[in-house]
């Protein structure tokens, strides 16, 4: 079975937690000690029925206040797929544990009252999703219980959605109506909503086609840790020196000609080694050890490519960027810059532009962008980075700034792509 991650987001109180409680429950993913605990906190709680978020917010201050605070990742599985989701943060003042949890999604749902219809949170969160190159989003209308079940407030919504949607880079869209306090159109379809024809959310999230939302043209391997298990009990463990990490983009195949850049030095795969053993190819997103037939110099933070589709590199970087902290982004600002397995010191160079989130129109050179804010900038590393454009491959196009001192994360960049292909004078071997 393949795997879908997926994440939710929306305001507060559209029922995110709700939804994948239920998602739980009714799939029986859930075993019955975790029900029970659930319902006697319910019932500490006062709460009528049981209260399905109790699943997912596990903080004392999340079940306290009734809202999601941190991400909270659940793992479920269905005889068609298995799933990984992860329960997001409504409140505006958690969207960077949003902009976290939705990173490494294939699909975003997101969650709309009937009741209340398109807000602020409602735009901001498909926003990100298409900023984050989510390739598929669910718009689920809730508690279409609460409006009667109109048809005619369902098609007002999905109107209202409609009218911004063709602005932004999301090219699947699904519009389910359901109420996930009651199961409806949940797991199974609905008898309350006649008028709607399509499947339910778990239906749709197991047919989903997902197989071709990673990059396989133009292998990418970043090294995570040069493997050295000198094991003198066995020989060819003590003469065994690999190349480990996650396949960013591509297929590598055994015999395949391979670059490792910055350096340029080219050379052969000789093998390719997982914990099960080894094998002929291995794809994205898998993890591998790969052993050349070349001794070259290779350390972490480097990366092999193939031949074709080169990536850039360069010293000088545009990007988007969801700042997170409430410390204001300035132009001139020092940070350390995280892409893929290496740590570069960077600068801010400038701040080109601002997105209004309600207009999605740019705002040209603002002073600064303030937390929750997106915008473009320019950025300036201490040592050439080995990149592509986000929109290509969002392994190999993002990175994180991290504020020296206090170690925060303080923004999520989507680097736009190079101007042409990284330049490079090859170090043959005889190959």
């Amino acid at each position: 079975m393949d795997l879908l991650r997926f994440a939710t987001a929306g305001s507060v109180d559209d029922g995110k937690s709700t939804l994948i409680g239920r998602l739980l429950y009714d799939s029986k993913s859930i075993f019955e000690d975790q029900l029970s605990a659930v319902e006697e906190s319910s019932r500490r709680r006062g709460d009528a029925v049981v209260n399905l978020a109790l699943l997912t917010d596990g903080l004392r201050a999340e079940r306290e206040q009734g809202i999601t605070i941190d991400v909270a990742y659940r793992y479920f599985a269905t005889p068609r797929r298995k799933f990984i989701v992860a329960d997001t943060p409504g409140h505006v003042q958690y969207t960077r544990n949003m902009v976290t949890g939705a990173s490494t999604a294939n699909l975003s749902v997101v969650l709309v009252d009937a009741r209340q219809g398109v807000i602020e949170q409602s735009r901001r969160h498909t926003y990100i999703a298409s900023l984050l190159r989510i390739p598929h989003l669910v718009i689920a209308i809730n508690k279409m219980d609460l409006v009667d079940w109109s048809e005619a407030r369902f098609l007002e919504i999905r109107s209202a959605f409609e009218s911004f949607l063709p602005r932004l880079d999301i090219r699947d869209v699904k519009f389910i109506p359901l109420s996930a306090l009651n199961g409806d159109n949940v797991v199974d379809a609905s008898a309350q909503t006649p008028w709607y024809v399509g499947p339910s959310l778990l239906g749709h999230l197991e047919t989903v086609h997902i197989a071709s939302d990673w990059n396989l043209h133009g292998f990418r391997f970043p090294v995570q840790w040069v493997n050295r298990p000198n094991n003198p009990r066995d020989p060819k463990l003590h003469d065994f020196r690999g190349l480990s990490g996650q396949i960013a983009g591509g297929i590598v195949r055994v015999g395949q000609q391979v670059l490792i850049l910055p350096s340029g030095q080219r050379s052969r795969v000789k093998e390719i080694w997982t914990y099960d053993g080894p094998l002929q190819e291995a794809f994205c997103p898998q993890s591998v050890t790969l052993v050349l037939e070349h001794d070259v110099d290779v350390s972490r933070g480097d990366m092999v490519v193939g031949l074709d589709a080169l990536p850039g590199a360069g010293t000088e970087l545009q990007a988007r960027v969801c700042w997170m902290h409430p410390k204001a982004l300035q132009a001139g600002r020092k940070y350390f810059l995280k892409h893929t397995t290496q740590m570069v010191q960077a600068v801010v160079s400038s701040i080109d532009s601002r997105i209004n989130i309600h207009t999605f129109e740019s705002e040209p050179e603002p002073t600064e962008l303030a937390m929750n804010d997106i915008g473009r900038i320019r950025l300036r590393t201490a040592k050439p980075l080995v990149f592509d454009g986000y929109s290509t491959n969002r392994l190999t196009g993002a990175c994180i700034l991290i504020e020296p001192g206090t170690n925060a994360t303080v923004g999520a960049c989507m680097l736009e792509a190079p101007q042409e292909p990284v330049r490079v004078e090859y170090t043959d071997f005889a190959i």
